[in-house]
């Protein structure tokens, strides 16, 4: 069953043992940007699916993050979420991870079901039907000269 949570407030998530993050509840208008965001858009398309999915954690961080606690400069002082930071945070790979994990994952998750087929009866090709008509004659072939 999907639950569906009506207040919409952010909400802390616990990426590693002293870090947590507040994000935006993760929704439609806040995927939509995401993707339509210059970052993204500017990933060639010879890019990795790793590269893609780097650049989009990215994009969606820097939407997503409201504060966090737990990250400081490199002399231990904390300091407020920017652009800069959240890529360098999102740079440290446990962090990435759960990133991805608690939070776009789910989302993911849900994208993933809504578009997913039901398995065909009894083999590949059983729930299948012809979609191409047959050729009427033989492709001719080009000539050597």
């Amino acid at each position: 069953m999907l639950t569906l949570d009506l207040t919409n407030a952010p909400r802390w998530h616990d990426l590693t043992p002293g870090v947590r993050v507040q994000l935006r509840p993760l929704t439609t208008a806040l995927m939509v940007a995401t993707r339509s965001d210059p970052a993204v858009e500017a990933v060639p398309e010879e890019a990795s699916d790793e590269e893609r999915a780097v650049a989009f954690a990215r994009a969606l961080a820097r939407r997503a993050v409201l504060g966090w606690d737990g990250i400081g400069d490199a002399d231990g002082n904390p300091i407020d979420p920017s652009p800069e930071a959240i890529d360098t945070l999102l740079d440290v790979w446990p962090i990435f991870e759960a990133f991805q994990l608690t939070y776009v994952s789910k989302g993911l998750l849900l994208e993933q079901e809504k578009n997913a087929s039901a398995p065909s009866p009894n083999g590949p090709s059983a729930g299948a039907s012809g979609t191409a008509k047959p050729a009427r004659k033989p492709a001719r072939t080009a000539r050597r000269g």
